[in-house]
């Protein structure tokens, strides 16, 4: 398993400092969403790092099953929408039985 797989369905990129970042584990949390957070907080390339895997600079980057959606107020979108839930779902359905 490589730094970017996550056997849980949702990995939240993190720094210390982030209230974004607090934000969306809190969201996660209050839903019940199994999730790891990466906290990069000490890794002098995360922003390239970042770049590479979504595109995106800033923290929180969140993936679900290992699709980037965006930040925060994406998630939150998501969340809003009802679609949060259908994405874990399917992803979930998805998933060979021995992973």
């Amino acid at each position: 398993m490589t730094e970017t797989q996550s056997k849980k369905p949702v990995t939240v990129y993190t720094t210390v400092f982030c209230s974004y970042c607090h934000g969306a584990k809190r969201l996660l949390d209050e839903k019940g969403i199994d999730y790891e957070a990466v906290d990069l907080t000490k890794r002098s390339d995360f922003r390239e790092f970042l770049v590479n895997l979504t595109g995106q600079r800033t923290v929180p980057q969140i993936l679900i099953h290992g699709e980037p959606i965006g930040g925060f107020n994406e998630l939150r979108a998501l969340e809003q929408s009802g679609e949060l839930d259908r994405l874990i779902e399917e992803g979930i359905e998805e998933a060979p039985a021995d992973a």
